[in-house]
């Protein structure tokens, strides 16, 4: 087997937009093992998908923080040595930052990665050995797929195909169909109004749907509280792990859910799914739209009840 490090640190959503161009390199040339290069709160995620080998934790949000500490210092050396023991057929910077770059040189094997026209940070690229010009009018997910293609010798081609599991159903699960509503984002201006959430969730009630809500941290546990309890019978989600997650959504009848990482995540699940944008373009970086998903919204415009309710019931129905 060739091993391949691939970088591609954070966010979630950056990390799955990342899943089809796997899918596509697994295809095009099987005998390779990667390795994958993530932030350590995200490191659950690059093991969803079959090609991914090895998830390697990579700390720097923790490591800023306490960069006059002897023990951040230990780390980093520790995962420079990691880096540097295997002999990588390529080391492919799909995050195109400094934060990325700068560990893709302690690897051992050629780092490629996009030119400096194609990132947001073009510091970046003077790291790499080989630099592919990639559009940054592409979505996030044909970026990647460009990336891929044009590291490996390959073209990218149909639509694009995530190609992760979701694991066994949670025991706590209720016993028939559910709705997950993902409330949650990281900026308020992402959020769509508390009393749509209630409103949304009876309509999905009177349809024999359960409804969970599920939270990540203090903040989003308060409004998912509020939520549940304005909601008569919903099911406020015990803390869950990234995997955990992956299985709560893998097996929903529904889910609706704001621009945040665990929608994206529901997207690649294949799972009826409505994604609703109220701050940004979801042309960019919304979730890819098939007859089972559906992005609603832009920037400034907070969609209707019974507009998601519609969109809703034509993904569910497809």
């Amino acid at each position: 087997m060739k091993n391949v490090l691939l970088l591609r640190t954070s966010s979630m959503g950056d990390l799955i937009h990342t899943w089809p161009a796997l899918t596509d390199l697994a295809r095009h040339h099987p005998e390779l093992s990667v390795s994958w290069l993530a932030e350590e709160g995200f490191a659950d995620i690059p093991g969803l998908h079959p090609l991914v080998s090895r998830t390697i934790p990579i700390a720097w949000r923790r490591w800023r923080k306490a960069l006059f500490k002897a023990a951040t210092w230990r780390e980093i050396a520790a995962l420079r040595h990691t880096l540097a023991a295997t002999r990588w057929e390529l080391v492919l910077d799909a995050q195109g930052l400094l934060k990325s770059a700068i560990p893709g040189r302690w690897a051992n094997g050629p780092l490629a990665g996009y030119d400096r026209a194609s990132i947001r940070e073009p510091l970046a690229s003077r790291f790499y050995e080989r630099r592919y010009a990639v559009s940054r009018q592409l979505s996030a997910i044909e970026r990647n797929r460009q990336l891929f293609g044009a590291a490996f010798g390959y073209r990218p081609e149909g639509a694009p195909v995530f190609g992760i599991r979701c694991g066994a159903r949670l025991a706590w699960l209720p016993a028939g169909d559910y709705a997950v509503l993902l409330h949650a984002t990281s900026r308020d201006s992402k959020l769509w109004p508390e009393g749509h959430w209630i409103t949304l969730a009876q309509a999905l009630q009177r349809q024999g749907l359960a409804i969970v809500i599920p939270w990540g941290s203090a903040a989003e546990r308060e409004r998912a509280q509020r939520l549940a309890a304005a909601i008569p019978d919903a099911l406020l989600a015990p803390k869950m792990t990234l995997r955990e997650a992956a299985a709560l959504l893998g097996h929903a009848a529904a889910v609706i859910g704001v621009d945040t990482g665990l929608t994206h995540l529901a997207n690649a699940l294949d799972v009826p799914l409505v994604a609703i944008y109220t701050d940004t373009n979801p042309a960019l970086t919304g979730v890819v739209e098939t007859a089972r998903a559906a992005n609603i919204g832009r920037a400034g415009e907070i969609p209707t009840v019974d507009a998601v309710l519609a969109l809703l019931a034509r993904v569910r129905g497809a």
